[in-house]
This record gives C-alpha cells, sequence and structure tokens, in this order.
C-alpha cells in the first residue's frame, strides 16, 4: 500500500482506462516505453471497493507513476468513499467515468448514462474533492444516443466544472445507449473533434483533453496546439512500441535507447518476480506485450510462442528465449 507518489502530474499524454485491458502488468509494461505519459487502471466500481477486496482492486507498482484510478459509481458518498481511498494508496489522480456505455454499466447507473444527469455529476465530483488532494477529473462523451447538440455537452462541462473539476476528458464521439456493443460505441458514432476544440474555445480556464481515433505523432501534434492533453486507447494497447517515441516527441526528451529485446528482457525479471511474491502466473501478463515486435519479421511467431500455455511450466527467461529463435532466424 501506499507506493511512492509521483514527483510530478502531467495529463498532456495519456493512456485510457480500458477494461480487461489496462491492469497492472499492462501499466508496468507502457511504464518501461514511456516515463510521461498518464497511465490509467481499468474502471474499478465504488462496490468493488467499498464490498470487495481492496488491495485486489487498487494494489499497483510504485514505477507506475504517474498514475490515475478510474472510478465508476453514481452515489457521492460511495465515490468520495473510494476516492479517499484511491489517495491513500498512491494514486496521482482520481477520475469518474462519464462515458462508458455498456448495458452493464448503465444497469449500474453510472457511466455515459450519468451525461444525463449533470446536476448528479456535480454532486459526486464535490463529495469527491472535499475529500482529497489529487486532482478529481471526468472522462465523457460529447453527447448521448442520436443528439448531437453542441449545448448538451457545454453545460455538462459548465456545470461539473461549477463543482470543482478543472480536467475533462472528451472521447470525440457520442455514446449510443441502446443498439450498440461497447465496441460499435467506439467506431460507429462518428468522431467530431470539432466539438471538443469548441469547448476548449468556450472554456479556457479549463483543461481539455481529446480522446478517439488518434493512431499517430501527427494527429496528436494538431490537437495539441488546440488542447491541453490527447488521451490514446487501443492503438496504444496494440502497436505499444509507438510509446517509446512520446517522451522524445512530445516532452522535448532525449530520443529513447531502449530496444524491444531490452523491455522484453525486463517484462520478464518482471514476471519471475510477480510469480515469486504474488503467484501470477506468466501468461496473465505476457498478453499485454503480444503487440511489441508488431510489423517485424517473425512477430507472428513470437507471439504464438508468447501466447503458448503449453510452455507455462517453463520460467518466462526460457520462453523469452524459445520466442527469439524463429525472430532471429528471420531477421
Amino acid at each position: 500500500m501506499n507506493p511512492l507518489k509521483s514527483t510530478s502530474y502531467e495529463g498532456r499524454i495519456s493512456v485510457a482506462p480500458m477494461m480487461d485491458w489496462t491492469d497492472r502488468h499492462c501499466r508496468y509494461f507502457h511504464r518501461l516505453l514511456t516515463r510521461r505519459a498518464l497511465l490509467y487502471t481499468e474502471m474499478v466500481t465504488t462496490g468493488a471497493l467499498i464490498h470487495g477486496d481492496v488491495p485486489r482492486h487498487l494494489r499497483f507498482n510504485a514505477e507506475e507513476h504517474p498514475v490515475a484510478l478510474q472510478l465508476g459509481g453514481s452515489e457521492p458518498a460511495d465515490l468520495a468513499q473510494c476516492a479517499k481511498l484511491g489517495q491513500e494508496w498512491g494514486y496521482d489522480e482520481i477520475n469518474i467515468n462519464c462515458g462508458c456505455p455498456s448495458e452493464r454499466v448503465q444497469r449500474g447507473a453510472f457511466g455515459a448514462c450519468l451525461m444525463n444527469e449533470p446536476d448528479l455529476v456535480a454532486d459526486c465530483v464535490k463529495a469527491m474533492v472535499d475529500v482529497v488532494d489529487v486532482p478529481v477529473t471526468v472522462k465523457h462523451r460529447i453527447g448521448i444516443d442520436k443528439v448531437e447538440s453542441y449545448e448538451f455537452v457545454r453545460d455538462f462541462i459548465g456545470k461539473v466544472s461549477e463543482a470543482g473539476c478543472d480536467t475533462f476528458i472528451v472521447h470525440a464521439r457520442n455514446a449510443w445507449l441502446k443498439g450498440l456493443s461497447p465496441k460499435q460505441n467506439r467506431e460507429v458514432p462518428p468522431l467530431r473533434y470539432e466539438i471538443v476544440h469548441r469547448l476548449k474555445h468556450e472554456f479556457p480556464a479549463l483543461r481539455i483533453s481529446i480522446n478517439g481515433g488518434l493512431n499517430d505523432n501527427a494527429g496528436m501534434h494538431a490537437h495539441l496546439r488546440l488542447l491541453d492533453g490527447v488521451m490514446i486507447g487501443r492503438e496504444a494497447y496494440h502497436n505499444p512500441w509507438w510509446l517509446a517515441e512520446w517522451d522524445a516527441a512530445f516532452f522535448g526528451d532525449e530520443p529513447t535507447t531502449l530496444t524491444r529485446e531490452e523491455v522484453e528482457e525486463q517484462m520478464c525479471d518482471y514476471m519471475a518476480r510477480e510469480a515469486a511474491e504474488h503467484g501470477t502466473p506468466w501468461s496473465n501478463i505476457a498478453r499485454h506485450m503480444l503487440g511489441l515486435r508488431n510489423g517485424l519479421p517473425g512477430a507472428r511467431r513470437w507471439r504464438q510462442v508468447w501466447s503458448d500455455h503449453r510452455l507455462k511450466s517453463h520460467a518466462p527467461h526460457e520462453v523469452m528465449a524459445i520466442a527469439r529463435e524463429p525472430v532471429a532466424q528471420a531477421a
């Protein structure tokens, strides 16, 4: 508990919270690639923290800083309690999910459907702000269903900002609460970046970050000329080596000398440590790095080896040696 806090908080570039993906093992991997980007947890529901195993949900590696905890919930008192837990555990930011459109989340009366209740979200934010010292932020969509009124999202941000939130991460698509799966909700509603830019123009004192559809440095730079931050989702997961460019491209650091092989070796060290300390199978961790060699000769075979559960009795470094054989031959 209480990993050392980050010495700096930076939300200029971030990796999105993604259910079943951005667990602490994924975040450890991403942190090897970028020292600067802000990393988010998967969404953790208030019920899971209040009634469940807190260490299982909140434990993270000190190396992950800066790291933000995303909460899912709609009861101000519960969110305040969980935000306080997040701060006690050492998170650098507490974020409330007002963007997830899944039916399961809707049944819990939170996620994207909360955009229909800005007064309630404002109450939730105020309850959290009152009990923590770290930033409280909101991630949301630009609209709900097929209502494409700019005033809808403008009024949402206006109301919630009055409660003490000064940072909004805006997924530049509507959330369709009926008729689309979460995957389709990331693809079917059209991207409308101009709405996010307009929000920043109208609320210059707020920090506005954009999320949705971005997959290259040029696109990120274009938005950063107008906005305060960019959040990257699926592309960061499927093409993780891209993250190794970010510190130099967006923070002015020296270009990395890191190699994919060094990252793989550090991940093997981490897998061995996790197995010894927590009994974590290496396969639970290796799945997050399967995109590391995307586009390189031998990448398919390399992925197959690291996905081969017949090798689960082998030590991670032994699996690495097997995985590298075809890669070396194909190079």
